[in-house]
């Protein structure tokens, strides 16, 4: 039977976790196989249940992004709305778990190409959604790829995944340094998948921090460790997030935990602008990296049209 005081207590923690900022987090890995998509889905998953409206940017076009390992086909993407062939809120996807999904690979591309007709209606776009969104959480392009490496926004955080390979570890510091040095983030967050014990994360975690610390004058911040249990390698089989499947698995609480203490942050900007200054800021972002590297945002109708042909 319920417990009605409890029942309490947790209903009045998901009105009280509800605010009018937008939260926003870039989840990054500097290799491939480290298991930053099903990071980014028991993250998310984690987040709804704890009372959040999430959005994840998926910012990977192959096939094994975000939506494919979903078994979700997605037919339009966020370069559909820059066209104006489709509505913003017709793009998104709804999945079950009760995350909203925006397929953006394409779209995602041409952003420092954009004329100012075509930033205006993406940050009008972004700003007409009728969903609630708490959260942002982005499935980041691999590598040095991704348009939001730089993004300077009001609580916008980066979580760096790593594993134990060493070759992860390298990639992931490589990475870290790269952001740091082109005007983005001196914070991230850490989180270590694939390793059996707190010490073994730890210690990947430490050298990680020392070294960032006396190299890159960067801040690293401990958010946990994933254990790689059978439950989590029976919900990825089956494309499912195993905090769905298997609530009360040492990975599903482990997710939870990193989720909590990800997003467990103070506010210092009341007012970030929601969605529509999330999207001004990623714009903005993406016009100057335009800039500094020469390019004419004058091409923008004729790149937009050579990826008509393009598959998401």
């Amino acid at each position: 039977m319920a417990n009605p005081i409890q029942d309490q207590a947790e209903g009045l923690r998901r009105l009280l976790v509800q605010d009018s900022n937008l939260h926003a987090a870039t989840v990054i890995s500097g290799s491939v196989g480290a298991g930053k998509t099903i990071a980014v889905i028991n993250l998310a998953t984690a987040l709804v249940r704890s009372g959040k409206k999430v959005l994840i940017i998926d910012e990977n076009a192959s096939a094994n992004n975000l939506g494919g390992t979903l078994g979700l086909s997605a037919h339009r993407d966020l370069l559909d709305v820059i066209r104006r062939d489709m509505a913003f809120d017709k793009v998104l996807i709804q999945h079950y778990d009760g995350f909203s999904i925006l397929p953006a690979g394409r779209g995602m591309r041409v952003l420092n190409k954009l004329n100012p007709d075509d930033q205006a209606h993406l940050v009008d776009s972004f700003g007409s959604l009728t969903l609630p969104v708490d959260v942002i959480l982005v499935d980041a392009a691999p590598g040095h790829a991704s348009k939001l490496l730089s993004l300077v926004f009001p609580c916008h955080e980066i979580a760096v995944l790593v594993s134990s390979q060493p070759a992860s570890i390298t990639a992931a510091y490589a990475l870290i340094k790269h952001i740091s040095g082109n005007g983005g983030s001196q914070r991230f967050r850490v989180l270590v998948n694939k390793v059996n014990e707190a010490t073994e994360a730890k210690k990947i975690f430490d050298n990680m921090a020392r070294v960032a610390s006396r190299y890159l004058s960067v801040s690293l911040d401990f958010i946990g460790f994933i254990p790689p249990d059978d439950k989590l390698r029976q919900s990825i089989r089956r494309g499912r997030a195993v905090i769905d499947l298997f609530p009360a698995s040492e990975s599903a609480v482990a997710f939870s935990r990193a989720a909590e203490s990800l997003f467990n942050w103070t506010s210092e900007d009341a007012n970030n602008g929601g969605m529509r200054g999330f999207m001004q800021s990623l714009t903005q972002l993406a016009g100057d990296q335009s800039s500094h590297s020469g390019q004419d945002a004058r091409q923008s109708s004729a790149t937009i049209q050579e990826t008509r042909s393009d598959h998401v």
